[in-house]
């Protein structure tokens, strides 16, 4: 799989998040893992991760804000938003075995407003 084909894959999988199951839990091997370290949970096998989210209690939407990885690495920086509440920064980790993902690895965090003191060093956005 070269680099577009992979771009693609990913861009596909995060179009699907939370909106159709099946297609969503395409990308993954039948024995990956799934992490949260802020949470310290660890998911192993796509039947697990795919039943839990299935019951998951809230609508999930995703934005993906940046792409980048080459080989069996790849970043997402992107945003999710809970029941469409406020956005909040999310980085998405994916670590293929061949044409799908063996390992995610998913970070959470919460927006905050940049210091004052600190905006003449800053770039315009």
């Amino acid at each position: 799989m070269d680099e577009a084909e992979r771009r693609a894959q990913i861009q596909r999988f995060w179009e699907q998040v939370g909106s159709d199951l099946e297609l969503s839990h395409e990308i993954y091997h039948d024995d990956a893992i799934l992490e949260f370290p802020q949470s310290g949970e660890r998911f192993e096998g796509v039947a697990n991760f795919k039943e839990w989210r299935s019951q998951y209690p809230a609508g999930v939407s995703l934005e993906m804000r940046n792409l980048r990885g080459e080989g069996d690495l790849w970043v997402v920086e992107g945003a999710i938003s809970y029941d469409g509440g406020p956005w909040k920064p999310t980085v998405d980790i994916l670590e293929f075995r061949g044409e799908r993902v063996a390992r995610e690895t998913i970070y959470l965090g919460e927006p905050w407003e940049a210091p004052e003191w600190r905006a003449e060093w800053r770039a315009a956005p």
